[in-house]
């Protein structure tokens, strides 16, 4: 793989042309409506400085963050006329640095919307925003009732000129879960109480939904990582990160022998143990102990015992000896064991995976540039982070 001169104990690749492969790949899914991106959690975990441009270069518009201080540190990677919108809106005492920052709030309660609102008769100019309605997750949003009072506020209009108003689906990843059809009759019930402003509905899995959950604007997040959003799916998404693990150490164990922590895993005959480099202080959780595994060759090695802070003990005695040395490094996400893979095995879902994915990592970007001449290949081009 050419990585043997990183002095890193893994190696976390960047796939940015599965990236905005996945980008396309939703917009068809979701057309004629827009497609936002969604990148707060620094992009998932793989980095929006990274992130950010590519999506840029492929044509996306618009973004959205969970909170200001993502937004603001999100902000100079884009261009005046790109809207950045801050999903969980504002905090007491931040609408000023939000407005002043050109940073487009969703309000999802009264009290947001009555600070947004005291600005701009404040500064005796309009303030854009997007406003958020509960259509049943109960989570962020205003009520119906609440909903309704504010369509019937004429002042509310002149001061918050709306860009979208939007809500959230809970259940998409289940294609036959009833609960989503309910939200979308919901969601057009309210949002009818305003009229022509544009309405965004759908996720990732909301964007593999029929054409009536689209509306004008989509917010895919995790299928543009590589996340499957609904199981099972027949065509997976590109996958978009990879990362290998190096060997620290190698040793044969006598039967009986303990392994890890509490000796929860003990070896069944002669065993052939590796020592990885990587542990939950990485973001390989603890969950994986004893259930887990790294690929060696394309063999599975399953983890023996818990995984420790900076280490995991995998079992290699199924991969032919000589075949396998210090240094080395073995798959943990790649092209045997998917993210939703690794996911499974560890009891959660691929945003926690992604999410969780420490900074020790040496990370390294696959750039996909374009070809001058459509009738030739592109090339991909490596940089390191």
């Amino acid at each position: 793989m050419g990585l043997s001169d990183s002095i890193a104990g893994a190696i976390l690749t960047i796939d940015l042309a599965a990236l905005v492969a996945n980008y396309r790949r939703l917009q068809r899914a979701a057309a004629p409506a827009e497609l936002a991106a969604v990148v707060k959690a620094d992009a998932y975990g793989l980095g929006a400085a990274v992130v950010v441009p590519a999506l840029l270069a492929a044509g996306c518009r618009h973004y959205f963050v969970a909170h200001l201080s993502e937004a603001l540190a999100i902000r100079p990677l884009l261009p005046a006329g790109c809207p950045l919108y801050v999903l969980n809106g504002l905090a007491p005492g931040a609408a000023a640095l939000c407005a002043d920052s050109g940073i487009i709030p969703v309000l999802n309660s009264t009290s947001q919307i009555a600070g947004w609102r005291q600005l701009a008769r404040a500064r005796g100019a309009p303030l854009a925003a997007v406003l958020q309605v509960d259509s049943g997750m109960s989570r962020l949003g205003l009520s119906v009732s609440e909903t309704e009072l504010l369509a019937a506020d004429d002042s509310f209009r002149q001061e918050v000129p709306l860009r979208a108003i939007m809500s959230h689906l809970a259940c998409a990843d289940d294609r036959k879960d009833p609960a989503s059809e309910q939200q979308r009759q919901c969601f057009r019930q309210l949002a009818a109480l305003f009229p022509g402003t544009p309405r965004s509905l759908a996720n990732s899995a909301g964007c593999l939904l029929d054409a009536g959950f689209h509306f004008e604007l989509a917010r895919p997040g995790i299928a543009l990582y590589g996340g499957d959003p609904q199981h099972p799916l027949d065509q997976p998404f590109q996958p978009v990160v990879r990362l290998d693990a190096r060997i620290v150490q190698l040793r044969t164990v006598a039967d009986g022998a303990g392994a890890g922590y509490g000796f929860s895993w003990r070896a069944s005959g002669t065993r052939r143990l590796a020592t990885l480099s990587v542990g939950y202080a990485d973001g390989w959780l603890r969950s994986l102990s004893n259930r887990g595994a790294a690929y060696v060759h394309d063999i599975r090695a399953p983890i023996a015992g818990r995984v420790s802070m900076d280490s995991i003990i995998i079992d290699v005695t199924a991969v032919p000896e000589g075949q396998i040395a210090e240094g080395d490094l073995v798959e943990l996400i790649g092209p045997n064991q998917r993210l939703d893979d690794v996911a499974r095995d560890a009891g959660t879902i691929s945003y926690e995976i992604l999410t969780s994915l420490g900074r020790r990592y040496e990370r390294r970007v696959l750039a996909f540039q374009e070809p001058a001449n459509p009738e030739t290949p592109g090339t991909i081009v490596e940089t390191r982070t």
